[in-house]
C-alpha cells in the first residue's frame, strides 16, 4: 500500500504539517510526498525538525529510511513567499495534484492525500480552478462525484460545493440529489451494512409543504423516493436546523446537504481538526485535510497535524475496505 501526499501551497502550512507528522511518528506505512524537494528541505532546516529526506523521481526509488520527496523541481526557496498569495506557489500546488492523479490512475500509488491549496493563488495561473475536488474529477474524467466530510462526530456529503448560492439552488435537482444519496450510500456501505442517510431540506423547515419554496416537493422528495425504491435507507427532506443534531445523536450515519456551507458549518463547529474531506465517485482514493493554508502561522511550527493524520488514516481505511 503506497500513499501519495501532495505538498499543497508552498507558502502555507502544508510542508511543516507533513514534516511534523512524520517526525512524530504519527503517520506510518509507505508514502511519498509529491512536491518540491528544495522547499521541504528549507522548511525542515528552518524549523529544526531534522527529518531525513530523500529526493526521488519515481515511486520505485523510495527508501523506507527517509521521508521520500518526489521532486517536481518547480519552486526554488529564493522564490518562496511564506504566508502570502503567490502565483508560482499556486501553480505548483496545481501541478502536484496533476502528478498525483497521474500516478494514481497509473496505479503507481494506491491513494492520494492532499494538503491545502489557496484558491486565489492558484487562480492567478489557472482562472477556472474552483477546488481540489473539481480538479481531480476533471483529471479522472468523472462528472458524477461529490465531496464528503467525515469525522467521528458527523459525516456529511454535498449536492453542490464551490458555487454561488444562486447556482447552488439551481443545482438542487431530483437527478443530482439522487446521485449524491447513492454516492453516499455506496461509500458508507463499505463499512456499514445498511447506512441510514438523512437528506436535509434546502429551505427553512424543509419548505413546510411549499410555504417557503417548492424545491423540497419538486426535487428532493422525488430523489428520496427513488432512492428508497432501490432499497436505500434514506429519509427526508428534514429540517436543516435539526437534522445535524439527530445525526450527532446517531439517528443517522450521514447527512446529504444541499450546498457547501450547510454541511461545512456544522462539521467545522463540531470537529474542526478531526474532519476529513473524501471525494466520492472517483476511480482513485482521495482524502484531504479540511482546512486551508493558514498563511498567518506558516513556517512557525504552530500548525496542527490532526486533520492531516485523520486524512491519512482514512485513506488507509478506504484502501483496506475497513
Amino acid at each position: 500500500m503506497l500513499i501519495g501526499i501532495t505538498m499543497g501551497d508552498a507558502g502555507g502550512v502544508g510542508p511543516e504539517i507533513v514534516l511534523k507528522a512524520h517526525r512524530n511518528g504519527e503517520i506510518g506505512g509507505d508514502f511519498i510526498l509529491i512536491g518540491d524537494y528544495e522547499i521541504i528541505e528549507y522548511c525542515n532546516e528552518l524549523l529544526g525538525y531534522q527529518v531525513a529526506l530523500k529526493r526521488i523521481h519515481e515511486p520505485a526509488e523510495r527508501d523506507a529510511s527517509f521521508l521520500n520527496v518526489l521532486d517536481l523541481g518547480l519552486l526554488k526557496k529564493e522564490r518562496l513567499e511564506i504566508g502570502r498569495i503567490s502565483a508560482a506557489a499556486g501553480d505548483a500546488a496545481y501541478r502536484y495534484v496533476e502528478k498525483a492523479a497521474e500516478l494514481a490512475l497509473a496505479k503507481k500509488i494506491d491513494a492520494l492525500v492532499t494538503l491545502p491549496m489557496n484558491k486565489e493563488a492558484t487562480r492567478l495561473t489557472q482562472p477556472e480552478f474552483t477546488g481540489h475536488t473539481e480538479l481531480l474529477a476533471a483529471l479522472c474524467g468523472r462528472e458524477n462525484y461529490t465531496m464528503m466530510l467525515v469525522s467521528e462526530k458527523l459525516t456529511v456529503s454535498h449536492v453542490s460545493t464551490h458555487v454561488s448560492m444562486l447556482e447552488a439552488v439551481q443545482q438542487v435537482t431530483a437527478e443530482r440529489v439522487y446521485d449524491v444519496i447513492k454516492l453516499t450510500h455506496d461509500a458508507l456501505q463499505k463499512s456499514l451494512p445498511i447506512p441510514r442517510i438523512a437528506v436535509a431540506g434546502l429551505n427553512p423547515h424543509a419548505g413546510e409543504n411549499g410555504a417557503f419554496g417548492e424545491e423540497e416537493r419538486e426535487e428532493i422528495i422525488p430523489a428520496v423516493e427513488k432512492a428508497r425504491q432501490e432499497g436505500i435507507r434514506a429519509e427526508g427532506p428534514l429540517a436543516p436546523d435539526t437534522v445535524f443534531l439527530k445525526a450527532v445523536r446517531k439517528q443517522y450515519d450521514a447527512v446529504v446537504c444541499m450546498y457547501h456551507d450547510q454541511g461545512h458549518i456544522p462539521m467545522k463547529l463540531l470537529d474542526f481538526e478531526g474532519g476529513v474531506n473524501v471525494t466520492l465517485g472517483l476511480q482513485v482514493v482521495r482524502t484531504s485535510v479540511d482546512h486551508g493554508t493558514a498563511y498567518d502561522i506558516a513556517y512557525q511550527g504552530k500548525a496542527s497535524c490532526q486533520s492531516f493524520i485523520s486524512a491519512y488514516r482514512q485513506a488507509e481505511k478506504i484502501i483496506r475496505g475497513t
